[in-house]
């Protein structure tokens, strides 16, 4: 069976699919290099991000993680029934290197290899773990150990719980 599309018809398509896929491949070769998500699920909801300091997974100082901590004006929030449980999850990047989960610039969790882990939400909100009030800033912290056997911190992913009025 022959073709009814002449044949440089065909290689002027092929020709500028080449160059379709070739100049995409430029654009995306000149972008950033995204980061690992982090996501929180609470019931059927979640929100999920990318980290809030990041330096390609090379170690980041103490005082960029103080600012960090500090910085939570672009932070992803979700609401929380403190009777509901709190997911947390992370890409395998961030489990491989470990991660500690911070409340309010405080671990509230060791640190862990897993994928996810769970909390229930009545923490976030309790005085006695560090919460109260009608809001807390939830931190994920990436870091293994150093050389030295020191902690280190490679990544920061900070969400913003809010206290269902509901509840």
């Amino acid at each position: 069976m022959t073709s009814l599309v002449p044949r440089s018809a065909r290689s002027r398509r092929a020709v500028a699919s080449l160059g379709a896929v070739s100049a995409g491949l430029l654009v995306l070769s000149a972008c950033d290099k995204p980061t690992p998500l982090a996501t929180v699920t609470v019931g059927s909801k979640s929100v999920h991000s990318e980290a809030s300091c990041y330096k390609d997974g090379k170690e980041l100082t103490q005082s960029a993680v103080q600012d960090c901590l500090k910085d939570t004006k672009d932070i992803k929030s979700i609401t929380v029934d403190p009777d509901e449980k709190v997911r947390f999850g992370v890409d395998p990047e961030i489990a491989d290197k470990g991660w500690t989960l911070l409340m309010n610039g405080q671990p509230l969790t060791e640190a862990s290899k897993k994928t996810y882990v769970v909390i229930p939400g009545s923490v976030f909100f309790n005085q006695q773990y560090g919460g109260g009030g009608s809001s807390t800033t939830v931190s994920l912290l990436e870091g293994g150990k150093s050389e030295s056997g020191a902690p280190k911190a490679t990544g920061l992913w900070s969400f913003k719980l809010k206290k269902d009025k509901d509840a």
